[in-house]
């Protein structure tokens, strides 16, 4: 299967669930999360700003953003800029209609980037929304511990990939 029908096909699965449903998945999957050794261990983690159809990580965001550094994307031009997340953080709707944080960039280093995705393989691999910004960002981080979450409609048996694609050393779903 192609990318785009692979886009298409996850998108359609999508619509077969309510909202109540993904927020119900989204609460499982990110306990599972908060579960996992190297989320435990890790001081400085990246997350991210949910679209409606990814995994929401809010209320996540909210419950974490005092004990540990969060950090999260901003995307400038064609590049995502890391932002920490703070109790008095301001945010704006950016490019994508995601809310960003409007802060300084985080000049820091990760303990842990997690990571969206439309659909991930049991391999770690990895598509995105097809503009390739989380493979520049992650070839610049490649010694960071990367983990996808996604819906279990989104693990997939197989994503098709390029040179360029980089991949997760994990994906956790349901």
């Amino acid at each position: 299967m192609e990318k785009k029908e692979l886009r298409t096909l996850i998108k359609t699965l999508k619509k077969q669930h309510s909202k109540e449903q993904l927020l119900e998945q989204s609460e499982r999957i990110l306990a599972k999360l908060e579960q996992h050794p190297d989320f435990i261990k890790a001081e400085r983690i990246m997350l991210y700003s949910a679209l409606p159809d990814e995994v929401q990580t809010q209320a996540f965001l909210e419950k974490w953003h005092l004990k540990k550094t969060i950090i999260l994307p901003t995307v400038v031009g064609d590049d995502i800029i890391p932002v920490e997340y703070g109790k008095d953080t301001d945010f704006a709707v950016g490019d994508f209609n995601i809310l960003e944080p409007q802060n300084e960039p985080y000049r820091g280093t990760f303990d842990l980037i997690v990571v969206p995705g439309v659909a991930f393989d049991q391999n770690g691999n990895r598509i995105g929304r097809g503009r390739g910004y989380y493979d520049r960002f992650l070839c610049q981080h490649m010694d960071v511990k990367r983990i996808g979450i996604c819906f279990d409609f989104q693990l997939v048996d197989n994503v098709p990939t390029e040179p360029l694609d980089i991949k997760m050393d994990e994906v956790i779903t349901l």
